[in-house]
């Protein structure tokens, strides 16, 4: 090939020793658009053009990282034990009640089987073998327990499942050091789109859920920085009659326009040093866990694609023919896409407030927007509505699930499901089980969550609005800060 001629065939690059190859986003569109090749002229052309590679090892090297940190976590702070194997009963998701965790040896030898994956991923080694072996096995400890929710679990989830399918191990990675053959600086487009799809739904999500009565009030925000004022030197700060304002509405705005300020050239400095800004504070305000420690890096894959070249002064030299894009792999996209726009507005589809009933709540990036509190009662009465008579058995449910089910119906549900179970494996018939349930959303007064009239311990839960729940009716400012108790949610 001549020094100054590239080959026709939009999937592959070649690079001399000292020009840059050209595998930026934009060249690669432009030129699958104006191209043919073996996939033809279109959309397929258009996702299969190559681009820089780096970003996107980047987002491995991070994402096997903090994984890696995480399950040490799980080790070091004895979550295993005290999540999967001592509580005696779980609150599984719906539709997968079949999920359960396993004897104790094997739980354990669960998570170092998820730590080496993490190794390999972050390492590049067995990629596409530890990648899904890290899905499989994540997702299974996800599902176990529903009040072990969290929007970062779930993103891990989303995350694994899609670099299952990058090719992201072809660049500075232990396989492409075993085979050479396999060596490339260049991906599909459809890699880097897919992920950047995915980090923009995370923050245009949480954006829009922030446009709610609540949070455009100031609250809970108002709640959370009371108790930060004595922090030194910035704690009048935040005890100022605006700031409450200022973190909620620069949140809401900084999540639905951060994706698009970090592709623009011109914004794209300035939008990660908020974005650093952002991530740092809520790590200090709240306990989220290795959440904004990844959301920092994974950010970058907003950048362009070869950010890390032009960092380090060096450029890619290798290329490789990419793999077209199949028709049912495309379509497999395409619908992961339409559920990750779609299934966050299914709260739309129940009355009331999605931050009271919780239905439709989780897998919708509806973050740390609410503070709750609850204090919960579960009352056994035998068929004519008296208390029920005996000694009654132990129930084993542990305190963190006790306060973490109490401000939710769908476990509140479970929760009594489980009690009535156990009431009739010990030949206690015919009881009833309601639930006493005061509940405080955001600095409102206590009031019942569900109806403390209806037999919960007989109700088996459904993707239908649930009759039982007792609607929303106190008002912003008329409890007291005291009665919040189960924290951010």
């Amino acid at each position: 090939m001549g020094k100054n001629k590239r080959d026709k065939n939009p999937r592959t690059v070649e690079a001399g020793n000292k020009s840059r190859p050209e595998t930026g986003g934009a060249q690669a569109e432009t030129q699958a658009a104006s191209s043919g090749g073996p996939e033809g002229s279109g959309w397929k052309s258009y996702l299969t053009a190559p681009v820089d590679i780096a970003s996107t090892v980047v987002f491995r090297l991070a994402f096997g990282g903090i994984l890696l940190v995480e399950m040490f976590r799980f080790f070091g702070f004895g979550y295993i034990k005290s999540l999967y194997i001592d509580p005696a009963f779980y609150f599984p998701f719906y539709g997968f009640d079949w999920v359960r965790p396993w004897p104790a040896p094997v739980m354990y030898a669960h998570f170092v089987v998820l730590a080496v994956a993490a190794i390999c991923i972050a390492s590049g080694l067995f990629y596409r073998v530890a990648t899904w072996v890290f899905f499989v096995g994540f997702t299974h400890v996800f599902l176990i327990d529903q009040t072990r929710y969290l929007n970062h679990f779930y993103l891990i989830c989303l995350l694994a499942f899609l670099l299952a399918w990058i090719p992201a191990h072809r660049a500075f990675s232990l396989d492409a050091l075993r085979n050479p053959k396999l060596r490339s600086d260049v991906i599909p487009l459809w890699s880097l789109l897919l992920l950047r799809f995915q980090m923009a739904i995370v923050y245009v999500g949480g954006g829009v859920a922030k446009i709610n009565h609540d949070w455009l009030r100031g609250e809970p925000m108002r709640l959370w920085l009371s108790r930060e004022v004595d922090t030194p030197v910035i704690g009048p700060l935040l005890g100022h009659a605006l700031s409450p304002y200022f973190f909620a509405y620069g949140g809401l705005v900084y999540d639905l326009v951060v994706p698009f300020l970090l592709l623009w050239k011109k914004t794209r400095v300035p939008a990660f040093l908020v974005t650093l800004f952002f991530h740092l504070t809520n790590s200090q305000l709240f306990d989220i866990g290795i959440f904004p420690w990844f959301m920092i890096p994974a950010s970058t894959i907003f950048f362009p694609p070869d950010w890390p070249r032009r960092w380090l002064g060096k450029y890619g030299r290798t290329s490789a023919a990419l793999p077209g894009l199949p028709s049912w792999k495309a379509a497999i996209f395409g619908l992961y896409v339409a559920a990750q726009i779609l299934v966050p507005f299914r709260h739309f589809l129940y009355p009331g407030r999605a931050a009271w009933t919780e239905e439709g709540a989780k897998f919708a990036w509806r973050m740390k927007l609410n503070e709750k509190g609850a204090d919960i009662g579960f009352h056994i009465l035998d068929a004519n509505g008296q208390p029920l008579q005996g000694e009654l058995p132990r129930f084993s449910l542990t305190p963190t699930q006790m306060r973490l089910m109490a401000a939710t119906p769908e476990m509140i549900v479970l929760g009594a499901n489980h009690i009535a179970d156990v009431l009739h494996e010990h030949g206690f018939e015919d009881v009833q089980v309601r639930v006493r349930s005061q509940v405080t959303l955001n600095g409102r007064a206590p009031q019942d969550l569900v109806d403390p009239e209806v037999d919960l311990g007989s109700v088996r839960r459904s993707l239908r609005p649930a009759p039982w729940i007792v609607p929303l009716t106190t008002e912003l400012g008329t409890g007291s800060p005291s009665e919040t108790m189960s924290g951010p949610r």
